[in-house]
């Protein structure tokens, strides 16, 4: 099965074709940008696709990472990867973040802490055990997730680990290697339509006050 992962969680923006009867990936192209994804994404999947040598006619499944991360980067991952599917009449599925980096730890014996520093004094976390979600992806109080974080045995990954030796640490942006997005999307249960998973409203707020009466 040919696969098209996509990821615009975070600061990166990335696709990569994978082959998952061979487990070889295809074509990868991976960019650190902050921002701007929807200008670059469609670009940089025809380069993984050039890459791989295929088409998009020949994708048979599309994953994309659908948070927790960038409010507005996920929407524009997440509509790139639906309004593909639906014109190729393939099936879409969506990749936690949490689970990306927990992957990270893949081979751990001991429970590995997936944690995205949230800023606010919160953090995006879920917990795994060889691979295996225990729970939901929750959005916990700093002073919650560092119980969790120090409890015996547990393998911290993200970046809200740097939290745990000094809570007021400028910690660096996570990052969520396509690779292992492509890996996870070809064996991952279609579910329908993948949804954006935001554990916390936009920084956004529309502005109150200003309207102009109507005549």
């Amino acid at each position: 099965m040919i696969v098209l992962a996509i990821d615009t969680a975070g600061v990166d923006c990335a696709a990569a074709v994978f082959e998952s009867e061979t487990g070889k990936m295809l074509g990868r192209v991976s960019e650190t940008i902050g921002r701007g994804h929807a200008e670059r994404l469609m670009a940089m999947i025809d380069d993984a696709l050039a890459e791989a040598k295929l088409t998009l006619t020949d994708v048979e499944r599309i994953g994309v990472t659908v948070g927790p991360g960038s409010f507005t980067g996920i929407r524009v991952g997440v509509a790139a990867a639906r309004g593909l599917a639906l014109a190729l009449g393939v099936e879409c599925v969506g990749v936690s973040t949490l689970e990306v980096l927990a992957r990270t730890a893949s081979g751990s014996e001991k429970p590995v802490l997936a944690a995205i520093n949230a800023h606010r004094d919160q953090v995006y976390a879920q917990g795994f055990e060889r691979d295996v979600p225990q729970g939901e992806p929750l959005l916990l109080e700093l002073d919650d997730y560092l119980a969790r974080a120090t409890a015996p045995g547990i393998v911290l990954v993200g970046s809200a680990s740097a939290l745990v030796e000094d809570q007021e640490a400028e910690t660096a942006p996570d990052h969520y290697p396509i690779d292992l997005v492509a890996r996870i999307s070809a064996t991952a249960k279609a579910q329908g339509k993948p949804r954006p998973l935001y554990l916390r409203g936009p920084d956004a707020k529309p502005q109150t006050g200003f309207a102009v009466s109507r005549a």
